[in-house]
């Protein structure tokens, strides 16, 4: 009963007075208590993590295998073919679209280019400074420079040669597998849109910055290829890795979050860790 009174008064107290007085929690605060009790039962916070946990998981293994393919030259007919798609059936130097058109493409690539993104990191990781958020600041530089070694070592690891088929419309100094512009791309914009959504209370504002982050990442995937300077399959090996790189290193965050006590710094605290707290009072 002393337990149900005090779950009661957090009800009153977090999730607008719910509570009709004889313990019982209200929805809000049920579901609170929910994944509170989650998070002390799991490895993983709340239910959310564990299905970001399965996608990096089958992120990886969708690597593995177009990396496992990409050895054995498998799936060159197909490369070859969604290559062709993005060029005049009478001249395959020029990529279809008017000029303006191939101007954007090569504008668009640009947001996957190193030279951009550690403008927008810096920049980024310095206004988290400033907000005194240093843990999330840590965590987005440690993101992105991990794996953009990652990104240089496999490309040395694979030394998959760029296309021949087409015409470059851009200039390229490394290897072609995997994408570096698409990995990049993929887990810098996640990062950052993962930390942005930790401060904005609005659910479908959340939604709206993952998205715009995975449209990003797209498009700059997409131009890659558009530009004759990637096959398809690099540009998928550098999404699956971006993806499963933003998502471990996300898990990683919240992980060492709860066990430094330090979940504060990424953001707002949400009714998750609310509820945790009182759990905690009550035990």
């Amino acid at each position: 009963m002393r337990v149900s009174a005090k779950v009661g008064r957090f009800d009153n107290q977090e999730a607008g007075g719910n509570s009709d007085g004889s313990g019982t929690i209200a929805p809000n605060t049920r579901e609170s208590v929910r994944t509170a009790v989650y998070a002390k039962s799991s490895l993983f916070g709340s239910p959310a993590e564990f299905r970001v946990a399965l996608l990096t998981i089958f992120s990886f293994g969708m690597f593995a295998g177009l990396a496992f393919a990409v050895s054995f030259g498998a799936g060159q007919e197909i490369d070859r073919a969604v290559l062709l798609l993005f060029r005049s059936v009478e001249d395959t130097a020029d990529a279809i679209g008017p000029v303006w058109f191939e101007e954007a493409a090569a504008e668009i690539t640009t947001l996957g280019g190193y030279t951009i993104l550690t403008i927008v990191v810096g920049l980024t990781a310095a206004i988290l400074f400033l907000l005194r958020k240093g843990t999330a600041a840590v965590f987005l530089l440690s993101a992105v420079v991990t794996g953009s070694l990652i990104s240089t070592l496999a490309k040395q690891v694979f030394s998959r040669a760029r296309p021949d088929l087409v015409e470059h419309m851009d200039r390229t100094f490394t290897s072609s597998f995997p994408s570096a512009h698409a990995m990049v791309s993929a887990f810098t914009w996640l990062t950052l849109a993962a930390i942005a959504i930790r401060f904005i209370p609005r659910h479908r504002v959340r939604v709206f910055v993952l998205i715009a982050g995975i449209s990003i990442s797209v498009l700059v995937g997409v131009s890659r290829v558009y530009l004759g300077v990637h096959w398809p399959s690099d540009v998928l090996a550098g999404w699956f890795f971006g993806a499963a790189w933003a998502g471990t290193c996300w898990l990683a965050a919240n992980y060492l979050g709860r066990q430094l006590r330090r979940r504060n710094d990424f953001g707002c605290e949400d009714a998750t860790y609310r509820g945790e707290r009182e759990l905690e009072t009550i035990s």
